[in-house]
């Protein structure tokens, strides 16, 4: 299937979970934080992402100084629904139950997140 153009890749989304753990950083910051070993080569790949998300609308930046300061414009609920959404639509004709239910037969909730989901359906059902 091919890929569209405001699909996130692998290394884009490293520069997000980067940006959403951050808040916001430079350019320098992010390199630093996904590539702590590396040089002026993952300086321009952390740099190129940046432009890709930027063009995508998923990031934005500011200048601070000499040097620019980024924020991602896309948070990480939005991403999730938007996958999962694109992944019933591919796999299960629409439908997110079996999605759902494989999560929750997966055994990989913990008792809180249980609780939660438990608060959540039962507040669906409250206002329908």
């Amino acid at each position: 299937m091919a890929r569209r153009p405001q699909d996130v890749t692998e290394a884009e989304l490293e520069v997000l979970r980067a940006l959403w753990d951050l808040g916001e950083a430079t350019i320098r910051a992010l390199a630093d934080r996904i590539y702590p070993s590396g040089g002026a080569s993952e300086y321009g790949t952390v740099q190129k992402l940046l432009e890709r998300l930027e063009d995508k609308g998923h990031v934005t930046h500011r200048p601070e100084g000499r040097a620019n300061v980024y924020a991602a414009a896309l948070d990480r609920e939005a991403l999730v629904a938007r996958r999962l959404r694109e992944t019933a639509d591919t796999l299960c004709d629409g439908s997110l139950t079996p999605l759902l239910t494989h999560l929750v037969q997966a055994g990989r909730l913990t008792g809180g997140e249980l609780a939660e989901l438990r608060r959540l359906v039962d507040g669906l059902s409250k206002r329908r």
